[in-house]
């Protein structure tokens, strides 16, 4: 006889059901695990094998055979531990196999058969009410799961004891609630950032259209400051974007005390950050933080300081909107639909074009420091700004009158335009201009006949590429927007023009 309890392995965010079959027969008393597990599967044995013992069990003293099937899929994670114990439980008879039928199983062990939390119970979740089964989790995540839907049958147990009466009737563990995290009113405000008035409206801009940012400037300018206030000018998540963050967070491991939030990612690596901590990769195919960015925005500071090598690996990823990871026996891909800020100093010293300053390596300093971009990656980027040195009679004015509230209410109008049209469309899949694809950028974002002639001539003009001129149409028509959504003007396009600067020009004509 085979027992049998179904659990999941991960595909990106993509659960994958695998069956746990266990065996017991006659013969030398030996524990297998068949079915590609790694290491950390491996170590199950131990792990139910005191498990049990502290939950007043123990192993027959016969030959049990666990197969994890599908037997070519790579099965990882300590998530495998609690489905090869129920099944096990459900071989020797205590607990009733019939019921475990209906669910699908996700949990580690602790040594006195506690169940301790996993990663990636929310997809877990979604999966099992694809295939109409409930689900049996840590008690830790149930909140976590109860997101997937009302409807879905959910135990979540604290051990094997409590899981064990439950299922004979003798204790009930109630179904878990949903729980949100709360959002920090203490956002930074704009408000607080004293000049920088163009600025302030590239940001806005981009918080509009979904516009990749990047800010080049001295030191002390307010670069961070400025990205660090992108959030709360964003509108909250919606809930189809809320389910595929909260996804690739639950992957990751990421979601506290299983709440989920509608703030929107900001992710903020370090410039030392690995390619594999960066677009996703490692042993396990986890996902990077252009992932864990997913519908938010990713901040690279310092941007010049990270390898050259990682930063074209976002070239792909910034264009598709996804991250594949191929390895040798599977292919990963996950999400990854981001807003880039980036922030730069001009030169190594940080201090090229300003007056008054010369810097001993002259123009070589700032061209030898902005070559570490690679043009292809630069073509990428929206907007392009210089954000000049804050004074100090800047920092003696009074408070902006203008706050975070204010921008985000237009802001929230702009994309209440976008989501209008790309409704009326039947584009439901878009969400900002910075998504229209290259075959409907000249149909939504197109200019009047002698706008479109003077577009023409200054492009030739700039010599911007393909991708470029569809970029400053995008930008154009989310300056419509933020002017109420009417069609796209010659205004428009050249404010659009001049917010994609070439990095450097200050510091080539200062010199």
């Amino acid at each position: 006889m085979v027992a049998r309890v179904t659990t999941v392995a991960f595909r990106g965010i993509e659960a994958v059901p695998v069956d746990v079959q266990v065996q017991i027969t006659a013969g030398n008393p030996v524990f297998a695990l068949v079915g590609l597990p790694d290491k950390t599967v491996g170590e199950s044995r131990e792990r139910i094998r005191a498990a049990l013992f502290a939950s007043g069990l123990a192993l027959p003293q016969r030959r049990i055979t666990v197969n994890l099937a599908p037997a070519d899929l790579p099965k990882e994670g300590s998530h495998y531990d609690l489905p090869i114990a129920l099944a096990i439980m459900s071989a020797i008879g205590a607990m009733p196999g019939d019921q475990l039928d209906e669910h699908v199983a996700l949990g580690e062990l602790g040594l006195d058969g506690s169940i301790a939390p996993v990663a990636g119970v929310l997809p877990a979740a979604i999966g099992a009410s694809a295939l109409g089964k409930g689900l049996i989790c840590p008690a830790a995540s149930g909140s976590e799961a109860a997101w997937a839907s009302p409807d879905l049958p959910i135990v979540a147990g604290r051990s094997l004891t409590q899981l064990a009466n439950h299922f004979k009737g003798t204790q009930v563990v109630s179904r878990p609630t949903a729980k949100v995290r709360e959002a920090t009113a203490n956002l930074p405000d704009l408000a607080d950032v004293k000049g920088q008035e163009s600025a302030k409206r590239a940001l806005e801009i981009a918080a509009a259209g979904g516009h990749h940012l990047l800010m080049v400037g001295p030191p002390g300018a307010g670069k961070s400051m400025l990205a660090a206030r992108l959030p709360s000018i964003l509108p909250p998540l919606s809930p189809r974007e809320l389910l595929e963050v909260s996804m690739i967070a639950s992957i990751a491991g990421e979601l506290a005390d299983g709440r989920l939030t509608d703030r929107r990612p900001f992710r903020a690596p370090h410039h030392s950050a690995s390619m594999a901590a960066l677009v996703g990769g490692g042993m396990r195919a986890r996902p990077g933080e252009i992932s864990l960015a997913h519908d938010g925005v990713l901040f690279l500071d310092e941007l010049p300081e990270f390898a050259p090598q990682v930063l074209d690996g976002l070239r792909q990823p910034l264009e598709t909107g996804e991250v594949v990871i191929a390895r040798a026996n599977h292919r990963v891909s996950y999400p990854a639909r981001i807003q880039l800020i980036a922030a730069m100093n001009p030169c190594r010293c940080g201090h090229a074009g300003e007056p008054g300053h010369t810097c001993r390596r002259g123009v070589r300093c700032a061209e030898d420091y902005q070559a570490r971009l690679s043009g292809p990656l630069l073509d990428r980027i929206d907007l392009r700004i210089e954000v000049a040195a804050v004074t100090a009679a800047d920092l003696l004015l009074p408070a902006p009158k203008e706050s975070s509230r204010d921008v985000a209410a237009r802001v929230a109008a702009a994309r209440a335009v976008q989501t209008e049209r790309f409704r009326a469309l039947g584009l439901d899949d878009l969400r900002t201009n910075a998504d229209l694809p290259a075959a409907l950028v000249e149909e939504i974002a197109a200019p009047d006949a002698a706008s479109r002639r003077w577009l023409v001539d200054v492009a030739e003009r700039m010599r911007l590429s393909a991708r470029a001129y569809h970029r400053v149409l995008k930008v154009a028509r989310t300056l419509a927007d933020l002017d109420g959504g009417g069609p796209v003007g010659r205004l428009h396009l050249a404010e659009a023009l001049s917010l994609r600067g070439e990095i450097g020009a200050a510091t080539r004509s200062a010199a």
